[in-house]
């Protein structure tokens, strides 16, 4: 009986395969070829056997004659060059399915990422997710290029043989069959559990390249702190647990071949045990033997083989269902085909509520009112929903109740893209591609000519240190190559690039000099102005111009006015003002 850990192990091994082969099926005419070459290269092989035992029998019965051993080595010459060329043609067939259908796998995993929502990207690490697309369907590449190449031509092989045997004596034949399913027994027992192994090795494999990720990324703050022994131990950790399942996989895997080889070297034994009696009987000749301890050898080969491929299938079925895991997540909800006409900016924030957690509440019934070209500044502790309030402005996240409008239009009635083309964004964290300058700036405005590219830049500041670049605008530049600062600066200048309707700030110079921000801060005034932007700060100072300020505490607006009216009040707003401006008096004493 089996158990149900094993039968489902089973039955997701079952629909793995079957998703592999759906991928597959696309290209059956290249499938179909590479069978018919593996039944006419095995044919072509098999068929040697019989010429050898002729000659055998016709040197027993008539002696040696040179002049028709000449003949049978000919023919033999031709199958095996035959043979050959057949095989080389068979391997080119697979490698070439075996690469488009890796390549279609890892399209379709990288088109998923663009269609998933933020909610999974931020429940998933990034080094388990390139886990899976790149080293996952690198393995899934290796077992299917062994699969097609071995696979197939085993199974091939094994009924060949057995036509090949049935012509030549049913009865020995008949023998090896009845003792067949023992070797199918012991590698369907030692491949169950191998895959259960490999699953959770690939999955290990996968927590430890995030770590990996996470620490090569994060190493100047691991320095910082002194991490470094807590992070090899945590490293350790993993590895040890890696090192476990990997042990285990292994010898799981390692007992297929030799437990198959056993079997089969007991059907060798018994085909050579019942041919000498048939010969001594008059039923088989020598040459006849010779050939059927050929053809028992030829048929129990491709059982070692094929025990040998189900371990790398097994590996490569654990890969492919993480992969696949990715590919069938849940997408983002079904997008609008209608676009987002922007008539001025009026922005309504109609009753929203939200969370990440469903169980805990952030921000419940919002209400807010926007006029085009106004400056609306957000502000609060830390964790009251701010940066929430601009992933649901940007529709990174849909509101749980609730709806916002934009000139009288639901944001959930209008395509994503419209909406996002209608927003500058500039955020705390900056992110620039490995690419030139020019690359980067025009990243939202890819037609952009180079005067208009240089236009943005001065007006945002950050020509000052491009022009001192070896190519100015050709430079190539990677996420590293540049200070905090000027990554900040080349963000804020896509943005002026772009000049779009409505603009998002969430901390847009928090990493830059107060000189260049007081300059930013006069060059965001002049793009500001006729426009619906918002402004997420930490320091007042900055927003004090603001025409309306949005205070908010656990996900709702408390306090809501100018600069002016909120001090006025003397509330909530009063109170951080103060302590800021008590902490910057306190700096300077």
């Amino acid at each position: 009986m089996k158990t149900k850990k094993e039968q489902a192990v089973k039955g997701q091994s079952m629909k793995t395969l079957r998703k592999v082969l759906g991928v597959i099926g696309r290209y059956r005419l290249l499938l179909l070829l590479s069978v018919l070459l593996a039944a006419a290269t095995v044919v072509l092989q098999l068929y040697v056997p019989i010429l050898f035992g002729d000659a055998i029998d016709q040197i027993a019965e008539s002696g040696v004659r040179f002049d028709a051993l000449g003949g049978f080595l000919i023919r033999i010459l031709i199958l095996v060059v035959l043979s050959a060329a057949g095989t080389w043609a068979m391997n080119m067939i697979n490698n070439r399915l075996a690469f488009r259908t890796v390549r279609d796998i890892r399209s379709r995993a990288i088109r998923q990422i663009q269609a998933l929502p933020l909610s999974y990207l931020d429940s998933h690490s990034g080094g388990d997710i390139v886990q899976r697309i790149i080293a996952d369907t690198d393995q899934l590449s290796d077992g299917l290029l062994l699969g097609f190449t071995q696979l197939f031509a085993g199974v091939v092989t094994i009924g060949v043989t057995l036509g090949f045997m049935f012509s030549k004596n049913a009865g020995i034949t008949l023998a090896v069959l009845v003792l067949t399913p023992v070797s199918f027994l012991v590698a369907r027992f030692i491949a169950t559990r191998s895959y259960t192994m490999f699953s959770a090795q690939t999955a290990t494999r996968g927590r430890q390249t995030a770590l990996i990720n996470e620490l090569i990324g994060n190493q100047k703050v691991v320095k910082a702190f002194g991490h470094e022994e807590k992070a090899s131990a945590q490293f350790r950790e993993i590895n040890e647990e890696l090192k476990g399942y990997s042990q285990k996989a292994v010898f799981f895997s390692s007992l297929t071949n030799p437990s198959t080889r056993a079997v089969n070297n007991v059907i060798y034994a018994a085909v050579a045990l019942i041919g000498a009696h048939r010969i001594l009987s008059g039923g088989l000749t020598v040459g006849g033997l010779t050939v059927m301890l050929h053809y028992a050898n030829q048929y129990m080969k491709p059982f070692n083989d094929i025990s040998s491929v189900i371990t790398e299938l097994q590996n490569a079925l654990a890969c492919a269902a993480r992969v696949f895991e990715l590919i069938e997540a849940e997408p983002e909800k079904a997008d609008s085909p209608a676009a987002l006409v922007n008539r001025g900016g009026h922005i309504d924030i109609e009753n929203v509520s939200f969370s990440y957690d469903k169980r805990k509440k952030l921000i419940e019934g919002f209400r807010f009112h926007a006029e085009p070209g106004m400056k609306t500044a957000i502000v609060g502790p830390t964790g009251c929903g701010k940066t929430t309030f601009i992933n649901l402005l940007m529709r990174f996240y849909d509101v749980d109740r609730g709806d916002i409008r934009i000139d009288d239009q639901s944001v959930m009635d209008v395509s994503r893209a419209s909406l996002r083309r209608n927003y500058g964004m500039v955020l705390q964290e900056t992110w620039l591609k490995n690419g030139t300058v020019r690359e980067n700036i025009a990243f939202g405005k890819p037609d952009a000519s180079d005067d208009e590219i240089i236009r943005a830049a001065k007006e945002a500041h950050s020509w000052e240190f491009i022009r001192r670049m070896p190519d100015r605008l050709d430079t190539v530049i990677t996420d590293d190559s540049l200070s905090q600062g000027q990554k900040q600066l080349l963000c804020i200048t896509r943005v002026m690039l772009c000049l779009p309707p409505m603009l998002i700030l969430d901390e847009a110079t928090s990493s830059i000099d107060t000189r260049t921000e007081v300059q930013i801060q006069e060059a965001f005034d002049k793009l500001m102005r006729g426009r619906t932007s918002f402004i997420v700060a930490h320091r007042l100072s900055t927003i004090r111009g603001a025409d309306q300020i949005l205070v908010m505490k656990d996900g709702r607006i408390i306090e809501q006015g100018s600069h002016d009216e909120l001090i006025a009040r003397n509330g909530f707003y009063t109170k951080l003002y103060q302590s800021q401006f008590a902490g910057s008096a306190a700096e300077q004493a």
